[in-house]
């Protein structure tokens, strides 16, 4: 047998044992050598796995890291995907849901409590503030104890202050009570996040982004027309009443239905949840699996249970991932997108009620822009986003593997997805500019109609693109991931707010929004150099994390693809 002849048998015997004895990714980018008859048999035999919906051989990009050969990342279906996808994300509704229909009656209470515009801006600034800094929390205490658990004590705190702000009429009560609507609210968008991150991975993650988007979008779009209905026709005390009776109407099939996803608790879900993690969902599922014969590993419970224990939470885990230099870039400029928004969102209620005189409900219509401005980028984001993917793999030559974790390290992801983000910077930059004169010149109404419509799909665009990066740079790790995202935007957006009313006083509407729309276009040139060195930074990140790994005798380093083929000619040169 000749030596190509030998390295051929080798992959198909690989093929055949799912290269049980290795613990390899599935991919990795393979260098254009001399053994090209390797590279297009490895790659046909990687290429053929099972599509998780039907059956079909499909081909869609690789994903992050490595897991045992021949195990799925997750047990659920396609359909079970989606629709915890679904479910987790319509929760994290309540955290856009407690800020967008307050919107709308912002002059009304002001003159309610008898204070100004600008201390009713401090309910919005505290309330990002802690919205940015509880997640951090819960972040931790989910990821070491499970989703389910902390779903119910987010949504416990939400509805004990929803019952307080509802009955309160004091501007202290107002803003304390606030604080706790939030701590409570912020939570369910970094566990949804983890949801995502526990049964996805970078392969399709992108076309999950309508799921996930689902919240912001009617937050935006539909929340403000109700709150402003509500605030005109009942007052804005009953706000507040409508937030806790829809919260408990969500929380409670919550509760019954939605399955544990976490990682640490029952791995890719073939493992049972503890006590405290169980719902109706996992007691049928694991007893249909028993009934089928499918066994899971009951080493790796024990294991799992080992480490299933109480402690108080830990944000360092968050800190770390701010003190990264590539997660900083990202989550600037994520936290500069959602900056805009608010400050947007902030001065519209005082700039149409003086400039068209508006009512609560006629100011709650101008939110509906926003919302339709960020379906349309929902609608067309994630499909571009696994198309740019595809792209960049087949140009090098990378297959493609469905449901596993595979090696992002020589993979571009940073030029995949941030050649998305660059455009949508700069459409949100200019119509935030567009709109910011059009005010100053009090156009038509279409004008700025129009304007709220593009800027909102520009930054809908960015940062959920960018939402997608940063938990595509920390797999395994989406709840921290998403909390320190959170810290970001949500103080970032607690500066812009308190900021905007009192610098349009000063320096005049068109100016302030100018001001504000190039300090976002200005970061672009520091987000072409992440494309440029984020692979880099990348390894040296994990060999620094490995070789750390091996000093505390953790683990050893995966061997990859490309390490094996060489290993296999070498041993047939033999």
């Amino acid at each position: 047998m000749d030596e190509e002849s030998a390295i051929s048998s080798k992959v198909d015997e690989m093929a055949v044992n799912k290269i049980t004895d290795i613990e390899t990714p599935a991919i990795s980018v393979i260098q254009s050598n001399n053994y090209d008859n390797v590279e297009k048999k490895s790659e046909s035999v990687l290429t053929i796995y099972e599509n998780e919906e039907g059956g079909d051989a499909t081909r869609e990009p690789a994903s992050e890291q490595p897991v045992q050969s021949g195990e799925d990342f997750t047990v659920l279906t396609g359909k079970q995907k989606k629709l915890v996808i679904f479910t987790a994300s319509f929760a994290s509704i309540f955290s856009p849901m407690a800020t967008s229909i307050y919107y709308p009656s912002l002059d009304t209470i002001s003159r309610d409590l008898n204070v100004s515009n600008t201390h009713i801006n401090l309910t919005i600034t505290f309330f990002l503030v802690i919205q940015g800094i509880a997640p951090s929390f819960v972040a931790d205490l989910a990821d070491n104890l499970g989703r389910r658990p902390m779903y119910i004590f987010c949504f416990i705190i939400f509805n004990a202050a929803n019952i307080g702000l509802a009955l309160q009429n004091d501007f202290r009560a107002l803003l304390l009570l606030r604080v706790l609507q939030a701590a409570g609210s912020s939570g369910t968008i970094t566990l949804a996040n983890g949801v995502v991150g526990d049964i996805t991975t970078s392969a399709e993650r992108g076309k999950y982004i309508g799921l996930t988007s689902m919240a912001f979008v009617f937050g935006t779009m539909v929340v403000p027309l109700l709150g402003g209905a509500i605030g005109q026709f009942a007052g804005w005390h009953f706000l507040f009443w409508f937030l806790f009776i829809f919260s408990s109407a969500v929380n409670i099939p919550l509760i019954l239905f939605l399955p544990e996803t976490c990682r640490n608790v029952v791995d890719n879900g073939s493992i049972p949840p503890p006590f405290f993690s169980k719902n109706l969902t996992d007691l049928v599922r694991h007893k249909n699996r028993r009934k089928a014969g499918l066994e899971y590993d009951k080493m790796k419970e024990v294991e799992i249970r080992r480490a299933y224990k109480f402690r108080l939470p830990n944000p360092l885990s968050t800190l770390k991932v701010l003190g990264d230099l590539e997660s900083a870039i990202i989550l600037t400029t994520t936290g500069l997108s959602f900056g805009c928004f608010y400050a947007i969102s902030t001065g519209t209620s005082k700039l149409f009620h003086e400039l068209y005189n508006f009512n609560q409900l006629q100011i709650s219509l101008m939110f509906i822009p926003f919302g339709c401005g960020s379906i349309l980028a929902v609608l067309t984001i994630g499909k571009t986003v696994d198309w740019n993917y595809r792209r960049h793999a087949a140009k090098l030559g990378i297959p493609v593997i469905k449901n596993r974790f595979q090696d992002l390290t020589n993979f571009p992801i940073e030029r995949a997805r941030i050649e998305i983000v660059l455009p949508a910077i700069f459409m949100a930059g200019t119509f935030t500019i567009a709109y910011a004169w059009i005010m100053m010149q009090k156009l038509m109404l279409a004008a700025p109609v129009i304007a709220l419509f593009f800027l909102s799909c520009g930054l809908t665009a960015c940062s959920q693109v960018l939402n997608i990066l940063i938990v595509d740079i920390y797999p395994g790790k989406p709840s921290t991931a998403t909390a320190a995202n959170n810290i970001v935007r949500c103080e970032m957006g607690a500066v812009l707010t308190a900021v905007i009313l009192p610098l349009m006083n000063a320096i005049g509407t068109g100016w302030a929004y100018t001001l504000l729309a190039l300090l976002f276009m200005g970061f672009s040139p520091v987000l072409m150099m992440l494309m440029k060195k984020g692979p880099e930074w990348r390894r040296v990140k994990k060999d620094r994390d490995e070789k750390s790994a091996v000093g505390t005798g953790d683990t050893t380093p995966a061997m990859t693809l490309n390490e094996c083929m060489i290993t296999i000619r070498e041993d047939s040169a033999r």
